[in-house]
């Protein structure tokens, strides 16, 4: 599971960290940053399952790449960024940091690449740390290869990899092939796990009224909702439709009954989303053309809650976009509750401070500010619960950032 990522350099960051619990709500004004930190995690995902790093900053049609472009990856001014992940282990007691770096010039390329295994004494403090993962320094800038080494409880094995992809990605086949000793086996598999699920979820409403095509993964757009919730299992399939139907019929101004998905046409390889209503003793069905932007994007965040695998980390920008506050606060109990049967972790963003005053002091420690820094316009991150009860100590940006949510000044 993730735990936290550490940005250095990254975009409008200088220094920062964002912890990541089982929810965290990301809430900033504009061009605070916010977007750069959900980057930094859909790069991270991206680069773990091996897709070249050119084809990530730059991104195509089915998966952005990062604003804006390929010059857009270092905070103005550096040499480098850097990515860190701190990843924990199975063993409670066990930690893996995996470090990222690359130049803020010309083809994005690895510059540095490290995956470190930290043990926890009980007392908190740390018993050990041994380098699992490491690469040599290039001798020249251009050259299309770094030297890795793995741990062997020596200098480290050395291996010649390519430097346009991950080494972390390399190294997973051979895991699956257990060709590496245990240690840096269980580091790379564990570590690959948590980024490699990383999914960020942007629903476009318009795109989910039309047929969609059988399939058994979310489209990022959310497009194909419909063909991959009737391509599920009878059983499951039930269970997903009875989910959807039991939060959809608390949204205020709709008598909603049940929702549902269907397969359409000759060959049933298309299907449509359904909604069926009760207003007094009429009975109504609509489809999803029938169905309005902020219901359509509510079901498609649900649905990938249902419908990704177990544990993996899902990513959302402005989660109120569309949708009014009460449907805000049932969504964000929506996720706490099904991210918690299904072990997933769920970031989402929102420009909009009033957002808090629809939370409730019960949300302060799911909540993280994302402001500028005044002085040097960097990206700063903090949790809500450090900032309230401080006079002195919180920067005036962050007050900016949060007025004028009264649940803030309720905490103080």
């Amino acid at each position: 599971m993730l735990k936290e990522i550490r940005l250095e350099n990254w975009k409008s960051f200088q220094q920062s960290r964002l912890h990541i619990d089982p929810l965290v709500v990301l809430i900033g004004s504009n061009a605070s940053g916010k977007s750069n930190a959900l980057e930094a995690l859909h790069f991270l995902g991206r680069s773990a399952a091996g897709v070249p790093l050119a084809n990530i900053v730059p991104g195509g049609a089915r998966a952005p790449g990062l604003t804006p472009g390929a010059s857009g990856a270092c905070h103005r001014g550096q040499t480098h960024c850097a990515l860190e992940v701190v990843v924990a282990a199975d063993k409670e007691d066990t930690e893996f940091v995996y470090r990222i770096e690359l130049p803020a010039q010309g083809t994005p390329r690895i510059l540095a690449e490290s995956l470190t295994r930290i043990i926890y004494r009980k007392t908190g403090k740390i018993a050990s740390e041994t380098p699992l993962l490491g690469t040599d320094a290039c001798e020249d800038d251009d050259q299309a290869c770094v030297t890795a080494r793995l741990y062997n409880r020596g200098k480290g094995k050395p291996r010649v990899s390519d430097r346009h992809q991950t080494i972390l990605s390399q190294l997973y086949p051979e895991v699956r092939g257990q060709l590496l000793a245990p240690d840096v086996c269980e580091a790379v598999l564990c570590v690959h796990q948590a980024l490699s699920t990383i999914f960020v979820l942007d629903p476009v409403p318009s795109l989910m009224r039309g047929y969609s095509r059988l399939s058994d993964s979310l489209d990022r757009d959310g497009a194909n909702m419909a063909g991959v919730i009737a391509a599920l299992d009878e059983s499951r399939k039930n269970a997903v439709e009875e989910s959807l139907t039991a939060y959809a019929a608390q949204l205020p101004a709709r008598n909603i009954r049940s929702i549902s998905a269907a397969t359409a046409g000759r060959f049933n390889a298309d299907a449509m989303l359904y909604c069926d209503e009760t207003w007094g003793e009429q009975a109504l069905a609509v489809d999803a053309r029938g169905l309005s932007d902020g219901t359509l994007r509510f079901l498609a965040i649900l649905t990938a809650l249902l419908v990704r695998p177990k544990q993996s980390l899902l990513l959302v920008e402005n989660i109120d976009a569309g949708l009014h506050p009460s449907h805000t606060r049932l969504l964000l109990d929506a996720i706490k509750a099904i991210g918690s049967q299904r072990a997933m972790t769920v970031v989402v963003t929102s420009h909009s401070p009033a957002l808090l005053d629809g939370l409730g002091p019960e949300m302060t420690p799911f909540v993280t500010i994302s402001y500028r820094q005044e002085e040097t316009g960097a990206t700063a991150l903090h949790r809500l619960e450090e900032l309230s009860g401080q006079d002195e100590g919180c920067d005036p940006q962050a007050r900016l950032t949060l007025w004028p949510a009264s649940a803030y000044w309720k905490l103080r």
